[in-house]
């Protein structure tokens, strides 16, 4: 039964979790709280964490302003020569479909309520006027302000489920979104590694490499 369960699901990660969880009773059951019924108190304090960390890492670096070097220092001291300006290239309908295929397979969607299950269905029909979409967005610079537009969720991590701190904030994100971050990301990496911009230490958000890599 568990072996069907996983074999049929398109996260099989998500899928053996929760049936580890289930057996072993770890799962949180819904309860009521007094968050539930008070969005505002849950997006405010959200909104709060950056201005904190903002203001935390000002007063610590105000504190070590004699060996602290932002990045802008270090990047020039490191590097001599300016790198080529980056050109973003054209995308096509090819690009697109493939894009659109790579997606994960999800029933949830933003706020424009359309999910990657449907896209992918419609992926015939819509990769011509999204392509012409994508180029008019690479061309002017300019990502679509309704694209930007989340829908925030909050999701209990552990403890008590009246301490606000205890959640964290979940953004759904708009379908078509994913398609163009993908197209500005795959034009970004190649730039940055073909420049030789990134260190080989650095792993995180990089295809073929992990952490591992630096102990072989």
């Amino acid at each position: 039964m568990y072996a069907n369960r996983i074999t049929n699901s398109t996260n099989k990660i998500k899928a053996a979790w929760d049936i580890v969880k289930a057996e072993t009773n770890r799962i949180h059951r819904p309860s009521a709280n007094r968050y539930q019924n008070s969005p505002n108190a849950l997006n405010n304090y959200f909104l709060s964490i950056a201005n904190k960390i903002i203001c935390d890492t000002r007063q610590k670096n105000s504190k070590d302003s004699k060996t602290y070097e932002s990045p802008t220092h270090y990047l020039t001291n490191l590097f001599h020569k300016p790198f080529p300006h980056i050109q973003f290239n054209n995308t096509t309908t090819n690009e697109i479909n493939k894009i659109i295929k790579s997606l994960n397979l999800k029933k949830s969607s933003g706020y424009e309520e359309i999910s990657t299950k449907i896209m992918k269905i419609s992926a015939p029909f819509i990769s011509s006027p999204l392509n012409y979409i994508c180029n008019e967005s690479l061309l002017s610079g300019i990502f679509p302000t309704q694209l930007k537009y989340a829908i925030i969720k909050p999701v209990y991590k552990n403890g008590d489920r009246d301490n606000i701190s205890n959640y964290r904030p979940i953004s759904l994100l708009t379908a078509f979104s994913k398609v163009f971050e993908r197209i500005i990301y795959d034009r970004l990496l190649q730039h940055i590694e073909t420049n030789n911009i990134l260190i080989e230490e650095k792993f995180g958000f990089r295809t073929s490499s992990s952490t591992d890599k630096g102990f072989l």
